[in-house]
C-alpha cells in the first residue's frame, strides 16, 4: 500500500507512520507531507530517513504544488491511501488565532481533495481525521455519529468545517471519503502543551500544574496506539462517505487525571494550580463508538497501562521534550502569554 501522510512529523501522524511500518514493512511506502510548524518535528521519525519506502517532503496542504508533489508518491507512482493528520489542533491556540486555523484545517483539506479528484478512481480511501469536539458539549448520554455539529470554539468550528468538506467531495464527485471523530488522544511524542504531556513534564520539573477552573470537565482519553490501529482498521474495512467515531471509553475528569500524573510521578498535590477557565471550556466530551465496534473493531490497550506508559516515555525522554520547553523560544512565549496572567 502506498500512503500519503499529512502531518506525518506531528503527534498523531508519526505514531501513525511508525504503526505502519511496525506492521508493514517493506510492503508500505509513505509520503510524509508536513508543515514543520511549532509542532511538527521531523527528527521524530528519524530512524526511517533514507529508507527507500520512506520520504519525508516539507510542504502545506494548503499549497497546491506541494500537494500535487506529495500525490506523486515515493517512486513517481502515486499514492493509494491518503490519511489527513495535517491541522491546527490546539483549543487555546485557536482563541488566540482563529485564522491559521481556517486556511489549514478548511482550506487545506479543500485543496487536499482537489487533487484527490485529480487522481480517482485509482485512489483507494481518503481518511479525514476529525475530532469529538465537533459535537460539542453533552451533559448526559454519548454523541453518535449522526448526531447535528455544535461546535464551540475556533478549533472545533475549523475541523467540523474541514469534515463536512471531505463529505461534500465524496458526495459530489464520489470520492472515497472516511470522516473519523477521535476523542482526546494520549501517548508518546505528544508535544508537550496538551493537558497530559504538560502536566507530566511540569511534575518532573516541580513546576504547577495549571488546572483550568474546578477541574470537573471531562473528557474520553484514547492511546495513540488504539487511534492508529482503528485508522487502519478502516482502510480496510470501513465504507465510503460513512463517518466513524474513535473512543477509547476512558472518560476521566481533568482533576483525576492531574492527580493520576502526580501519583506516579511522586509528587505533592501542592504542585496543582488552579488558574482562571478557559473561554467557552467544553464540559463533557462523550461519544458512541457502536458503529466501529459493529465492524469488528476493539481499543485494545488499558488506561491505566497506557498512562503509566506514557509517564515513563515522558521521563525515559527528558532530552526531547527539554529541548521544546527550555530551548524553544516559541513554546516559551506560549506558556507566558497562555498561563502568565491566569
Amino acid at each position: 500500500m502506498r500512503y500519503l501522510v499529512t502531518g506525518g512529523a506531528g503527534f498523531i501522524g508519526s505514531n501513525f507512520i511508525r504503526y505502519i511500518f511496525n506492521k508493514y514493512g517493506d510492503a508500505a511506502q509513505v509520503v510524509n507531507l508536513d508543515k514543520l510548524t511549532y509542532a511538527g518535528i521531523r527528527e521524530n521519525l528519524a530512524e526511517y530517513e533514507g529508507a527507500a519506502n520512506y520520504r519525508f517532503q516539507q510542504g502545506d496542504i494548503a499549497n497546491a504544488e506541494d500537494v500535487a508533489r506529495a500525490y506523486e508518491g515515493v517512486d513517481g507512482s502515486g499514492v493509494d491511501v491518503v490519511v489527513n493528520f495535517a491541522a491546527e489542533t490546539h483549543v487555546d491556540r485557536s482563541l488566540m488565532e482563529a485564522g491559521t486555523f481556517i486556511e489549514t484545517d478548511v482550506h487545506g483539506v479543500l485543496v487536499l481533495l482537489e487533487e484527490a479528484r485529480k487522481h480517482a478512481p485509482k485512489l483507494k480511501r481518503f481518511i479525514q481525521i476529525s475530532t469529538d469536539e465537533v459535537y460539542g458539549s453533552i451533559d448526559t448520554g454519548s454523541f453518535k455519529e449522526t448526531d447535528p455539529l455544535n461546535p464551540r470554539n475556533p478549533y472545533s468550528a475549523s475541523k467540523a468545517g474541514g469534515d463536512r468538506m471531505a463529505y461534500a467531495y465524496a458526495q459530489t464527485y464520489g470520492l472515497p471519503v472516511i470522516v473519523t471523530r477521535a476523542s482526546n488522544n494520549f501517548g508518546p511524542w505528544q508535544y508537550p502543551e496538551k493537558l497530559i504531556p504538560l502536566f507530566v513534564t511540569n511534575a518532573i520539573d516541580d513546576l504547577p500544574l495549571p488546572l483550568y477552573g474546578d477541574g470537573r470537565n471531562v473528557r474520553d482519553w484514547l492511546y495513540v496506539e488504539d487511534h492508529c490501529a482503528a485508522i487502519d482498521f478502516l482502510i480496510e474495512h470501513g465504507t465510503n462517505s460513512e463517518t466513524y467515531n474513535i473512543g477509547g471509553g476512558n472518560e476521566r475528569e481533568n482533576r483525576e487525571i492531574t492527580q493520576r500524573i502526580l501519583e506516579r510521578t511522586g509528587k505533592p498535590d501542592t504542585l496543582i494550580k488552579r488558574v482562571a477557565d478557559r473561554q467557552g471550556h467544553d464540559r463533557r466530551y462523550s461519544i458512541d463508538m457502536t458503529k466501529l465496534e459493529s465492524l469488528g473493531f476493539r481499543c485494545e490497550t488499558n488506561f491505566d497501562e497506557a498512562l503509566e506508559k506514557t509517564i515513563r516515555w515522558y521521563s525515559e525522554n527528558e532530552s526531547w521534550w527539554r529541548a521544546i520547553k527550555e530551548r524553544s523560544a516559541e513554546f516559551k512565549a506560549y506558556y507566558e502569554k497562555q498561563y502568565g496572567t491566569r
